[in-house]
């Protein structure tokens, strides 16, 4: 039992602490993903709506809480830090955790729990049964926690602590470490809105009374059809499929011009939840690019009256087009953000506290 007790030590703190990095390198994702709960929760509990949405300003914080958390008890789980209080609390997480992924699975509510960011998407009933089976190996160190020794490695978990916050504003202020989205810099998303392989289909038929399969059509007349089944139908699905760009009462095809030529986008999602401290940079680098082969447009999905009044009032002399709100959210977690491409091919992205000068955007396009 000791040895099944210290594995279990072992393999929960390695995946709190693995789930806990992936998404607090990208705590705006899991502000996003929580926003999206407590949506649902305010909809099908209205006893309870101004609750969950009362929540809403706090996701961002609520988000980097939580993510540090995993990763901080993970590594207390690992170095054996007051075991007892470490376990309870993990027990709890995960009682916690199993309770959405069933409620988003049974009710079909939020298809991607986000219980490991964007990188890796888990289904709810995968991730329910995932955070069973944690509960499982946790309820073993509960019970023969007594066995581990217990140094003092305090130091460690605090240190742990301050370097999660470091990572978290950092990813916050700027851009997630690693971007593993399918609008990151090198990613051409022409390609990405492609198929991923070619779909596979097994044939249902019956033949003297009986079931077969088979991987093609039969030519022989005597098979009779019953179904077709997709065997690879989430593997075949395009990295993206929502990507558009308009503008009201406009005809251009603005979604496939943005696929030729030099495009600098400034992203920015929601008017009303923009970072006005770096307007001024961005203006003057959009001024600058005057001229030259870059042109620059204004993302948003808020209205156009909303979108002309910030335009004005911060001198944004650059056209205006408009874009879905998840898919400006995925091309960048900074608003306002600066995306750049390059014949439909990313080659550079910015958070507005690091607005690129004129050659930096220039280099990135040779």
């Amino acid at each position: 039992m000791r040895y099944i007790a210290q594995f279990s030590r072992v393999l929960v703190g390695i995946v709190f602490i693995f789930s806990g990095l992936i998404k607090l390198n990208d705590p705006v994702g899991t502000e996003i993903k929580l926003e999206e709960y407590f949506d649902v929760f305010a909809t099908d509990f209205v006893w309870s709506a101004g609750f969950w949405h009362s929540l809403v300003p706090y996701a961002l914080f609520i988000s980097v809480f939580m993510c540090a958390l995993e990763v901080i008890l993970g590594v207390a789980l690992l170095v054996s830090y007051r075991l007892k209080f470490t376990s309870w609390v993990l027990l709890a997480m995960v009682i916690y955790f199993a309770f959405l992924t069933f409620y988003s699975a049974y009710y079909n509510k939020v298809t991607d729990c986000g219980c490991f960011g964007e990188t890796i998407k888990l289904k709810p009933w995968t991730s329910f049964w995932k955070d069973i089976i944690l509960m499982f190996f946790i309820l073993i160190i509960l019970w023969q926690r007594k066995i581990f020794s217990q140094p003092k490695t305090g130091w460690i978990v605090g240190l742990t602590t301050v370097l999660c916050v470091v990572l978290g504003i950092y990813a916050i202020r700027h851009l997630p470490p690693y971007d593993g989205l399918p609008y990151a810099v090198g990613q051409n998303i022409q390609n990405n809105m492609k198929p991923s392989e070619a779909l596979k289909f097994k044939y249902i038929y019956e033949k003297n009374g009986e079931k077969v399969e088979l991987e093609t059509m039969p030519t022989d007349t005597s098979y009779h059809f019953k179904e077709l089944i997709t065997l690879n139908q989430d593997a075949a699905k395009a990295k993206i499929t929502d990507y558009n760009i308009w503008k009201d009462g406009d005809s251009t095809d603005y979604k496939a011009e943005s696929f030729t030529g030099n495009k600098l986008m400034i992203i920015v999602p929601v008017i009303s939840k923009v970072d006005f401290s770096n307007i001024s940079k961005i203006r003057d680098l959009a001024n600058s690019l005057n001229g030259s082969a870059v042109t620059v447009w204004l993302l948003s999905s808020s209205s156009d009256e909303e979108v002309n009044n910030f335009r004005h009032s911060h001198q944004l002399a650059f056209p205006q087009l408009s874009a879905d709100i998840k898919v400006l959210k995925t091309i960048s977690r900074s608003s306002p953000g600066i995306w750049l491409l390059k014949d439909g091919t990313v080659k550079g992205k910015w958070s507005h506290n690091d607005t690129p000068t004129k050659d930096e955007v220039l280099e990135k396009l040779k």
